[in-house]
This record gives structure tokens, C-alpha cells and sequence, in this order.
């Protein structure tokens, strides 16, 4: 997905646009971060390509899945010493409301990291982080 020079550079500066470029996923749906000191908030940019009802319209539930996935293996990734990539073992997701065609943000808590197994909480919000439109909880193994 991305070697470790990416890796060290991003640590170190702070600049997601070499990591976030280096990732197909991330450039197709547009995804963003922004660091706030400690805190990474992770953005999803409105965009027509990420619709998957044109009806309401809304965000295609894969495109908030895999933002949310995404996003929890990056803060993984910035919360480690070790440079390297996790691997996903589980991905749960619980759609709470419709995500409308508006910008969506996403923010994840380490809940529990071992040497071998961490386990990462992810929520996604639109007008107000009090009414999230997802949750979700994603567990990576650590080993290379």
C-alpha cells in the first residue's frame, strides 16, 4: 500500500499528501487529513462519484465503509513507532442515518493495541458529531 519512507515522512511532518496520494482508495473518494495537535480528524469531501442514491441523494454505503476502514488503518498507522502497514482481521459497521451528499468527517480512538492484535473505534459525522452517521470497529494485526 505504501513504503516506509512515506511512512516516516508523514510522522514527521504532518503531511498527509504524500501518504494519501500514495493510496488509490484514498484519491478516488477524496479523502483528507487534518491534524489538530494530537487529534487526526479525516475528511470526505462531497463529491458526485461517491453517490449511491441520486434519489436523496446519499453517500454509497461502501464509499463511508471503506472511508471509515481507511481512516482507522491511517491513525493506526500515526499512532505506532513501527513503520509498517497493519492488516485488517475484522471490520464491524453500524449505519445510523443516511449519509447525505455533504462533506463527512471521521475521527478514531485506539481502544486497545497489544504486540500482535490493536483494535480501532471510528465515528463519522456530517453537521454535528453528536449525530454521527456511522460507527464502526476495526481490529488489525500487527505482525509483519
Amino acid at each position: 500500500m505504501t513504503n516506509p519512507e512515506v511512512l516516516r515522512y508523514t510522522q514527521e511532518s504532518g503531511d498527509f499528501s504524500r501518504l494519501l496520494s500514495s493510496i488509490p482508495y484514498a484519491e478516488t473518494i477524496g479523502l483528507a487529513c487534518d491534524r489538530f495537535g494530537d487529534d487526526l480528524i479525516f475528511r470526505l469531501p462531497r463529491k458526485a462519484e461517491n453517490l449511491g442514491n441520486p434519489i436523496l441523494p446519499a453517500i454509497h454505503g461502501g464509499v463511508i465503509g471503506g472511508f471509515m476502514e481507511l481512516s482507522a488503518a491511517i491513525y493506526l498507522m500515526m499512532s505506532q513507532d513501527a513503520l509498517r502497514m497493519p492488516r485488517i482481521v475484522d471490520f464491524s459497521l453500524d449505519y445510523l442515518r443516511a449519509g447525505l451528499d455533504r462533506e463527512t468527517y471521521a475521527e478514531c480512538r485506539l481502544t486497545r493495541q497489544g504486540n500482535r492484535v490493536a483494535n480501532v473505534q471510528v465515528t463519522a459525522w456530517q453537521k454535528s458529531r453528536t449525530q454521527p452517521i456511522a460507527t464502526a470497529r476495526a481490529h488489525f494485526l500487527l505482525e509483519d
